[in-house]
């Protein structure tokens, strides 16, 4: 069975909004195409304050996605411990952090030649 295609701004978009629904802080996209050898075209980052956060964060992305474009994540991680997972959309990979957990990993800095897009949010 072929996997539908996603329009990966309609995809951005949708995942934002999944995001801010439960107040998601610090949303970042890194925008990846043109940086050779990457696995994916962008990552989606943010965080939430507790384990509950992240994993009502990741719950509403899937929801919202689900319900609008009719696709889900072909893979998560850390769901157990809650303070990385990981949703990959295949084109499009979350990051839902803990705030300390994010910090020290800073994926941003690691991914410094991707073009930066901060999502402002109104809460």
């Amino acid at each position: 069975m072929a996997k539908k295609e996603t329009n990966n701004d309609q995809l951005i978009a949708h995942i934002i909004k999944g995001i801010e629904e439960v107040k998601g802080n610090d949303i970042d996209i890194l925008d990846l195409r043109e940086i050779e050898n990457t696995v994916c075209d962008y990552f989606i980052i943010c965080n939430g304050t507790s384990n509950t956060q992240v994993n009502a964060i990741v719950s509403s992305v899937q929801k919202t996605v689900s319900k609008s474009l009719k696709d889900k994540p072909w893979h998560i991680e850390g769901s157990d411990n809650a303070e990385w997972i990981l949703m990959d959309y295949v084109n499009v990979v979350v990051h839902v952090f803990q705030k300390h957990i994010r910090e020290y990993y800073d994926i941003e800095g690691l991914w410094g030649d991707a073009k930066v897009t901060s999502i402002e949010t109104k809460y």
